[in-house]
């Protein structure tokens, strides 16, 4: 299952979830800060489609052009998402194992 992000429209967040290329689910949000709404919109799209996070393989993010500030936000939450689950974003997957001493 893959997650797809699309935050490039600052007024409108679009999240889809794809299984072996075909949308198997889309939701969109339309406010004057769509950001704020991204986390909610994925965490429904979820529950839509009795999905929970440990599901998703990788996540896409749309990498613009758009609005500065709403690519920032899909990318940062694409990144904090795949790296706290160890699935790629965009195809890349982002180092786990840190070492802290």
């Amino acid at each position: 299952m893959i997650l797809w992000i699309n935050s490039a429209d600052r007024e409108k967040i679009e999240v889809a979830l794809k299984k072996e290329g075909e949308i198997i689910g889309f939701k969109f949000a339309e406010n004057d800060f769509g950001s704020q709404v991204l986390l909610n919109l994925i965490t429904e799209i979820l529950k839509e489609n009795n999905l929970e996070f440990k599901d998703l393989k990788g996540i896409k993010v749309e990498k613009g052009p758009g609005s500065y500030t709403g690519l920032k936000v899909g990318a940062s939450i694409a990144n904090a998402l795949g790296f706290a689950l160890g699935i790629p974003v965009n195809g890349k997957k982002m180092e786990t194992d840190l070492d802290y001493a």
